[in-house]
């Protein structure tokens, strides 16, 4: 079996962090740096693209001014090359929070990547250890042969698998075929409140994030994204899959043109927040706050302040 971190968040630890959660583009960033600057506190994020190293423009990382704020962890923290997980990501994040905590101040813990932050706030359940061989094998199989073989041992997690994401049908495989139990019922803790757990869910109208998401990649692109991508080496099979490498390569290849380019990302940005969403409507921790219902940035600082301010006493 894999090594297993405990299997729910320190309980101790969450008196001393804040959450605030969101999809891509909603604007957590900026929002997040300035709650951390007025009362005192440091930012652990929790995405999983912008925690690599070598592409700030395409993970959309925050700016030198709003990092310059407060201080900020995991973000371009490892190299491109080096394979993320959500088990790795909990190991450094809660590293990083201890580190904060011994400094007697908040953490505040920012992302939209759903899988790190349960991993984080609900623990890790214990996984069996990669089979090679085993791997190989269905990895040799086509996405319908193993979305098929899923949907036959495990209908209820097939269900809640993207089918083109090939690693993951094939991890869910591997831990049927190992450990003869589904792998969406050894998550089924995962479904559960975790009442220690305090924070914010922020959001935007779907026009509105829709348009903001739009206008984000086509900033990129003034800003040279493509040679961004360009100039990075090999990757590893977790950074490979930030939204918009693909994209970038068949342009630098000359396969398509850079307005379907900026097009294509900019429609897997939106399908990709549009599940975020859905995903974090589900939680019960993170109190919802709709952006576009606030009459400006400073009404949203104030909100979660109060929020903040509810937590017990460091």
């Amino acid at each position: 079996m894999n090594s297993v971190l405990s299997t729910s968040f320190p309980v101790s630890a969450t008196d001393q962090v804040f959450f605030i959660v969101g999809p891509t583009a909603s604007g957590k960033s900026e929002l997040s740096a300035e709650v951390a600057r007025r009362c005192g506190a440091e930012i652990v994020s929790a995405d999983a693209f912008q925690i690599y190293r070598g592409l700030p423009l395409l993970t959309a990382q925050p700016d030198g001014a709003t990092l310059r704020k407060v201080p900020h962890h995991l973000i371009a923290a490892v190299p491109l090359t080096e394979e993320m997980s959500a088990e790795k990501f909990r190991e450094l994040a809660l590293t990083a929070m201890e580190k904060i905590h011994q400094r007697g101040k908040l953490a505040i813990v920012v992302g939209g990547s759903g899988l790190y932050l349960k991993a984080l706030t609900h623990g890790l359940a214990p996984l069996p250890a990669v089979d090679p061989g085993l791997r190989a094998e269905l990895n040799a199989l086509s996405l319908d042969e193993l979305y098929a073989r899923l949907l036959a041992v495990d209908s209820l997690g097939a269900e809640k698998i993207d089918r083109r994401n090939k690693r993951r049908l094939v991890r869910a495989l591997e831990i049927f075929v190992q450990t003869k139990m589904p792998a969406s019922a050894q998550r089924k803790q995962w479904e559960q409140s975790s009442p220690h757990v305090r924070g914010a869910f922020v959001f935007r109208e779907r026009a509105e994030l829709n348009c903001r998401i739009d206008r984000r990649v086509e900033e990129m692109f003034r800003a040279d994204v493509a040679n961004e991508v360009a100039r990075v080496g090999p990757l590893s099979t977790t950074a490979a899959k930030t939204l918009g490498i693909e994209q970038i390569r068949l342009l630098l290849a000359g396969k398509i043109s850079s307005a379907e380019c900026v097009a294509t990302i900019q429609q897997a940005t939106r399908r990709y927040a549009k599940r975020q969403l859905t995903w974090y409507r589900r939680q019960p921790n993170f109190e919802p706050l709709n952006l576009s219902l606030l009459k400006d940035h400073a009404a949203a600082v104030d909100w979660i302040l109060q929020k903040v301010a509810l937590l017990p006493p460091r």
